[in-house]
């Protein structure tokens, strides 16, 4: 543990930090994957509701910085195609 007081608050504050990375990560994650089980059960209408709202978690998570911008360009991407792939 931490002797000096400065270290200590440190401390407090990556932990603090290290907890709303960890939430804003999981709802990226826990997105995708509704999205992404949306489309292998071929329902078009869920995955077409849900890509817009996936699109905004993907853009605050790149906002936030807990994906880089490219990373979130391909998910978005190849989502998309995805998404435009199903039948109609």
């Amino acid at each position: 543990m931490a002797n000096h007081p400065s270290a200590v608050k440190r401390y407090r504050q990556n932990q603090q930090r290290r907890l709303v990375n960890q939430m804003n990560r999981q709802k990226l994650k826990t997105q995708i994957k509704k999205l992404r089980a949306a489309i292998g059960t071929g329902k078009t209408a869920d995955a077409k509701t849900l890509l817009p709202g996936t699109f905004s978690i993907i853009d605050r998570s790149v906002q936030k910085g807990v994906i880089k911008k490219n990373t979130a360009r391909r998910y978005k991407s190849r989502l998309t195609k995805r998404v435009n792939g199903l039948p109609a």
